[in-house]
């Protein structure tokens, strides 16, 4: 079996464009969230929608035992957003304006779209968490341009 050099990894994969998600929960009445671009629709009948986070994630071990989160599709204007959210720190949403989706999960203000969701299975996915959310409610909540990660950097589709 060949060994893949992780900056060659990185390089290659790093020319598949993502959008930029923050992925939110609870951790009791305390707000959580990290960025992830590794989110993905899943299936269309049962509604099922995923995500990959790396196991070390602080945020994401806090927020897993309510058993749901939010995903905020984040816009072109959001990268400040999105800096926020890829930092560790206790108090990302310090300034960030939010409202409860139905399970209790942040909605970030002016997101394009979100995804509420309840956490539907884990899966093993090698050094991450392979995350499924069965979607319970979702909305467009701004049209606009999606913020985009390419190359490692922030790109929009304007």
């Amino acid at each position: 079996m060949s060994t893949i050099d992780q900056a060659t990894y990185r390089q290659v994969l790093g020319h598949f464009p993502t959008g930029v998600t923050v992925i939110a929960g609870m951790d009791g009445d305390e707000p959580v969230g990290l960025a992830v671009g590794s989110f993905f629709s899943l299936s269309l009948a049962p509604a099922l929608v995923g995500f990959c986070v790396d196991r070390s994630s602080g945020s994401w071990a806090r927020m897993v035992d309510s058993g749901s989160f939010s995903v905020n599709i984040l816009g072109a204007d959001q990268e400040d957003v999105c800096r926020v959210f890829a930092t560790s720190g206790d108090d990302k949403f310090d300034g960030i304006g939010w409202k409860p989706a139905e399970s209790g999960s942040p909605l970030i203000d002016g997101v394009l779209a979100w995804i509420d969701c309840a956490v539907e299975d884990v899966h093993d996915g090698g050094d991450h968490e392979i995350v499924v959310g069965r979607v319970l409610g979702l909305d467009v909540a701004n049209e606009g341009s999606p913020l985009v990660f390419f190359r490692g950097g922030y790109a929009n589709l304007k």
